[in-house]
C-alpha cells in the first residue's frame, strides 16, 4: 500500500511535509508505521498549485529517499496547495506513468488502495472511458483509471458524486469479475481550490486517512508525520472530507 500527504492553506515549503518532519513522507517511503508493507519504493510524485490553474508535477521511478533532486525541489518550492505520494505497487510495473499524482487539466489525484482482481477485467474497465480520455490514459494502474473515470463522470461539476459513481462502477466490476477485497480506497483529489479526501472499503479494512487543522491551514495524511497523535483526527470509513484554506467539512461517501 502507498502513503500520501496533502496541504491546503498559507504558502509553505513543500519540505514541511515531504522531508522535514520526523515521520515525513520520505521517511514513510522506507519506514511506514501503519501500512501492510513498511517500504514504499516503487516511485513517488509531487503536484502543486501556484500561479497557474494547472498543477506543477514532478515524478520519478526511484524510491523517494534515493532522489536528491526531490530534496532540492521541496526545499525551494512554496505553495498553498500541494499533494505528495510514495508508491508501493499492488501488481503493475514501476514506471513513470504509473506514479501518482495523476493530473488532468486543473485536477490532481492520488490514491492508496486497490480494486480487487483488476487485472481480470482491465479491458472492460478501460472501455468505460470515452475515446478522448482513453487516449490520455498513460499508465496501467487501477488508480489512474479510477481518476479518469471520475473525470468522465463529471468530476468538474460534482467532485464528490463523480468519485462515488466511479468507485461504485469499479467495485461492481470487481464483485462480478474480480477478487476479494473488492474495493479499498483512501483517495485525495483537488481542483486547485479545494482538497477532497475519501476513505472507503467494501470490507472492514479501509486504508487510513488522518487530518489536522491549524491556524495556517489543513493537512491530510495517510499516517501522522509526527508522534503527537493527539493533534490528529481519523477520518471514518464511508466519509469524505472537503478542505479549504480555512474550513473543513465532512460528509458521507457512498459509492453507487
Amino acid at each position: 500500500m502507498c502513503r500520501w500527504a496533502a496541504w491546503i492553506g498559507k504558502e509553505t515549503y513543500i519540505e514541511d511535509v515531504v522531508s522535514s518532519p520526523t515521520q515525513s513522507l520520505i521517511e514513510q517511503s522506507r519506514n511506514a508505521m501503519e501500512a501492510k508493507t513498511n517500504i514504499n519504493a516503487d516511485g513517488f510524485g509531487v503536484s502543486w498549485y501556484h500561479a497557474r490553474p494547472e498543477p506543477g508535477l514532478y515524478k520519478n521511478i526511484l524510491p523517494a529517499w534515493a532522489d536528491p533532486n526531490l530534496r532540492h525541489l521541496v526545499h525551494q518550492v512554496r505553495a498553498g496547495l500541494y499533494m505528495a505520494h510514495v508508491r508501493a505497487s499492488t501488481g503493475t510495473a514501476t514506471s513513470y506513468n504509473n506514479c501518482h499524482p495523476f493530473i488532468q487539466n486543473n485536477w490532481s489525484f492520488m490514491h492508496n488502495g486497490q480494486v480487487g482482481g483488476y487485472e481480470n477485467f482491465r479491458k472492460c474497465a478501460d472501455m468505460l472511458l470515452d475515446e478522448t480520455l482513453y487516449a490520455q490514459r498513460k499508465g496501467a494502474t487501477d488508480s489512474e483509471l479510477l481518476f479518469l473515470l471520475a473525470v468522465n463522470l463529471g468530476l468538474a461539476a460534482d467532485p464528490i458524486g463523480a468519485m462515488e459513481r466511479a468507485v461504485g462502477k469499479l467495485q461492481t466490476m470487481a464483485e462480478q469479475k474480480g477478487t476479494l477485497p473488492f474495493m479499498r480506497l483512501a483517495a485525495c483529489w483537488s481542483d486547485g481550490h479545494r482538497l477532497y479526501a475519501a476513505r472507503y472499503a467494501s470490507d472492514r479494512f479501509a486504508p487510513t486517512v488522518y487530518w489536522k487543522k491549524c491556524d495556517a491551514g489543513v493537512l491530510l495524511v495517510s499516517e501522522p508525520l509526527d508522534s503527537s497523535e493527539d493533534d490528529w483526527n481519523l477520518l471514518e470509513p464511508g466519509q469524505v472530507l472537503i478542505a479549504t484554506k480555512t474550513d473543513v467539512d465532512i460528509r458521507p461517501f457512498t459509492p453507487i
